[in-house]
Order: C-alpha cells, then structure tokens, then sequence
C-alpha cells in the first residue's frame, strides 16, 4: 500500500487535500493573508475544492488535459461555472455568475494564476477579517479584474470571491473585502 500512495502524486491524496481546505478556509477568514500549500497551488487548490457536482470554466487552458481528467467536474463556460479559473495578467472577458438575492451563494469563485502574491504592486485590504487594515503585493494581475470586482460585487450579497494563486501560495479575497491602490 505504501508503493502506492508514493507513485499517486500529492496533490490527489486525501490528507493533503484535507490540509489544503484548512489553509484555505483560513485564507478566506484572513482576507490577503497568504497561506503556503504543500504543493502546487493551481492545481492543488482545484483538487481540494473541486467534484462531480461542481462546474469549472479554464478560460485559458490553464489545467493539463491529464490533470482535468482527474478534477472530475463537469465543464462550464464562465458565465455559468461555479469555478472560473483564468490567467490574472490577462484582461477579463466574460461576465461571471454573481448569484441572485435569494441565493448569493451562487456567485463564482475566481482563481485567478498570477506572478506574485508577495511582490508587485501594491494594495491596501480592508472589511472582515481584517484588524483595521491589511497591505499586499501582487505582480502578475491584471488592474482590469480588481476594476470588473468593483462592478461584480456592487450588488451585496451578490457578487464572486476570488482566489489568487502564484507557485505554492494562495491569497484570498472575499466579496467582502474592500481594496484600494496604494
């Protein structure tokens, strides 16, 4: 059994996928705290929050043909998809879900592959789970996707959450938080 669980690659075994929800509950709790994942963050973050009942829209081919085999979610297109997963350097070029009054819940995810969620441009975060307020760096996300944001989540409780992801870590910001250029 122990040959087998060492030629399964991490990001498919359950107790790394169980590790992934906490840091990424916790990233959501902590809005622009960034958590480090045990292994790819893309790709480890889709097989920990993906399944058969959930839809996913690669916007730009992001996810190996193998590796979206494995996911087992049903495809979408990204108006229409529970997860939206896009390039963050390029501009956005749909309208996503943004769920309805009576069930904001329904609103997309976006994760979003970006450079850095260490360097870069700099950003002020403030809302819940933030004391006062919390700075970032982000490198490698488009301005354009923080502007559609605005635009997305005017509509509270409607609106999309968005997770950033660059190598092992993972940065979240919910509709919730509010982001100001530095």
């Amino acid at each position: 059994m122990s040959n087998l669980a060492t030629t399964i690659p991490s990001v498919w075994q359950p107790h790394t996928q169980q590790q992934a929800y906490r840091q990424l509950m916790q990233a959501f709790a902590n809005p622009g705290q960034i958590e480090t994942l045990s292994d790819d963050a893309l790709l480890l973050t889709l097989a920990t929050l993906l399944d058969g009942a959930t839809s996913l829209a690669d916007v730009h081919g992001l996810i190996p043909a193998l590796d979206y085999t494995r996911l087992e979610t049903v495809t979408a297109t990204p108006e229409t998809a529970h997860f939206v997963l896009a390039d963050g350097a390029q501009v956005p070029a749909f309208a996503p879900s943004l769920g309805t009054l009576e069930s904001p819940e329904g609103g997309a995810t976006l994760l979003l592959a970006i450079t850095s969620v260490s360097e870069g441009n700099a950003y002020t975060l403030s809302g819940p789970g933030i004391d006062g307020v919390r700075n970032i760096a982000l490198q490698g996300l488009n301005p354009a996707w923080l502007d559609a944001r605005e635009s997305w989540n005017a509509a509270f409780p409607m609106g999309v959450d968005i997770l950033l992801l660059a190598g092992r870590k993972v940065l979240a910001l919910p509709r919730t938080t509010s982001i100001k250029g530095a």
